[in-house]
């Protein structure tokens, strides 16, 4: 029997009847033929007792190695509430389940906390009870360092502890459960027309993670790109075949609508500091001088005498500390948004860019600074105009499905 890895989501085992409903996907699995190792996140969102955020909120931000050690030993918990509560339904349905924390299951990682690499996986638990007949039911997020310590993986870092799990067991797929039926073409809360994509290439999610869609954490991608595994994104509550991630030959038709892209996707929260008047060899110093903070750079644009960058608006006095440091002529432009388009087809297609620009400009949206690669087109737009930009470009790479009357 193949083993498959299920991933179930906060809002996927938040009350008894989401639970119910991830066990039946299991049972599914079980029907089938397949041995499940399920991997969980913690229950519900902010606000709810056992969420991560909720966790995370009864201590208050103080920094250091052991504040940071401490903070990943209670929002921990969460998880392995999860986790033997999701195990109990299993019992419940007449099926036999083991709870396991990250560190039971044979993840072993570095001792970064809060931002945890797995070092090596290390899985023979998890197959005597798969060998057993017993299903694993593993925290997400989590991992434990060689002298004991529990490490977490960073946010999102479930769909990570599920490619972990995928590659190490030699899964035939890895199925990640969530409250939509997939992948879409655009963030449904902004652009209400946003279709399910039926199938897409790792690079192809792995910009849209990277962009700012709240699809899948990037490194899960490449984890599953590395390994060759299939990873499928589906919808606990219906059953809906879901989007199917793969570096494989995709289906010509796995784009129902749209002529050149796949998604759309923001990033808010960004800042620009044009910089006039510099000189190549200052334009190079004040890129050393921000890498030196730990501030990352987004869009760049250099010329022969000025340069813009967009940085995490979060880290603004910072950079113009160090612009002021180099007595450089800069201005500061606050509150935008990375509006972001993705599509493999874009490759060696002419016009794309003009496409963009056109539209818009038709739709009032005042175009900051772009950046583009053979996959991504990023534009950086005041925040205010930034859903406006989203439906926009949405519609005009016909995105939007058919017509109502069609």
């Amino acid at each position: 029997m193949k083993v498959i890895i299920q991933k179930f989501g906060g809002t996927s085992v938040s009350t008894p009847q989401a639970r119910q409903e991830a066990v039946a996907k299991v049972q599914e699995a079980l029907d089938a033929g397949e041995r499940p190792v399920v991997v969980v996140s913690a229950m519900g969102r902010y606000g709810a007792p056992y969420a991560t955020d909720t966790l995370a909120g009864l201590i208050a931000p103080q920094g250091g190695d052991n504040w940071l050690r401490d903070r990943d030993l209670l929002i921990c918990c969460g998880e392995m509430i999860s986790s033997a509560v999701f195990a109990d339904c299993l019992r419940t349905a007449g099926h036999d389940a083991c709870a396991l924390t990250g560190g039971q299951a044979g993840i072993i990682t570095d001792s970064c906390f809060g931002q945890g690499r797995c070092l090596r996986l290390q899985p023979m638990r998890l197959t005597q009870l798969l060998e057993q007949g017993v299903i694993p039911v593993v925290t997400g997020f989590q991992g434990m360092t060689l002298d004991g310590e529990m490490v977490t993986l960073g946010r999102g870092g479930s769909d990570i502890t599920a490619a972990l799990l995928g590659r190490a067991l030699d899964a035939g797929r890895v199925e990640i459960f969530t409250d939509v039926d997939g992948i879409m073409t655009a963030d449904p809360r902004v652009v209400e027309n946003a279709q399910v994509l039926k199938e897409i290439s790792y690079g192809e999610v792995f910009q849209m993670a990277d962009q700012g869609a709240h699809v899948l954490h990037p490194r899960a991608v490449e984890v599953a790109q590395q390994a060759g595994l299939d990873l499928i994104v589906r919808n606990t509550f219906s059953d809906h075949p879901g989007t199917r991630i793969s570096a494989g030959v995709l289906s010509p038709e796995r784009h129902l609508y749209g002529d050149v892209l796949s998604a759309v996707a923001q990033m808010p929260g960004r800042t620009q500091l044009r910089v006039k008047q510099a000189t190549p060899a200052q334009q190079s110093q004040l890129l050393e001088r921000l890498a030196a903070q730990g501030i990352s750079v987004d869009l760049i644009n250099l010329g022969e005498d000025h340069c813009n960058v967009t940085i995490e608006e979060e880290r603004t006095d910072q950079a113009v500390e160090e612009a002021q440091a180099l007595g450089l002529d800069y201005w500061i432009n606050q509150g935008c948004t990375k509006v972001s388009v993705i599509g493999a087809r874009m490759r060696g297609r002419p016009g794309v860019m003009s496409r963009i620009t056109r539209t818009l400009l038709e739709a009032g949206v005042t175009l900051l600074q772009t950046a583009d690669s053979h996959t991504t087109i990023s534009c950086l737009v005041p925040s205010s105009q930034a859903e406006t930009a989203m439906r926009a470009l949405h519609h005009e790479f016909g995105l939007d499905g058919p017509p109502a009357d069609a």
